[in-house]
């Protein structure tokens, strides 16, 4: 036996023009800043509150980080027929985007504490606009 045939789904045309129009979904300063605070209570979790997880976490989200969640948060909008990111919409792919970009102590992984388990607490614990 051969290989199956693939039968293509779309084309690089439109691959182009779906991330033109994701690229065109709009972000208000709230939500910019929202994704920014996220980002940066990674790496500063005593400012938000969460100072238990700064001896969990070695590193945090980096700038890349904010614009890959931002990114991310488009797509997801777009993909829900919205032409506007909404707060639910960054929580939804904040694990996604974040998860390999939390570097873990070594008390973090004695205590058994994930990069998931970090997303979900500075998520649920920074101010949603």
């Amino acid at each position: 036996g051969g290989l199956p045939q693939v039968t293509p789904v779309t084309t690089s045309e439109e691959i182009l023009k779906a991330r033109s129009i994701v690229n065109e979904v709009y972000i208000d300063e709230k939500i910019e800043q929202y994704i920014a605070d996220i980002v940066f209570a990674s790496r500063y979790p005593e400012r938000y509150g969460l100072g238990e997880l700064k001896d969990l976490i070695t590193f945090g989200g980096s700038p890349r980080a904010s614009i890959s969640l931002a990114k991310a948060a488009r797509a997801y909008a777009f993909i829900k027929h919205r032409g506007y990111v909404i707060p639910e919409d960054v929580r939804a792919v904040a694990h996604d985007v974040l998860r390999h970009r939390i570097g873990l102590s070594y008390e973090a992984e004695a205590s058994n504490v994930t990069s998931e388990e970090i997303v979900s607490r500075i998520i649920n614990k920074v101010e949603v606009p």
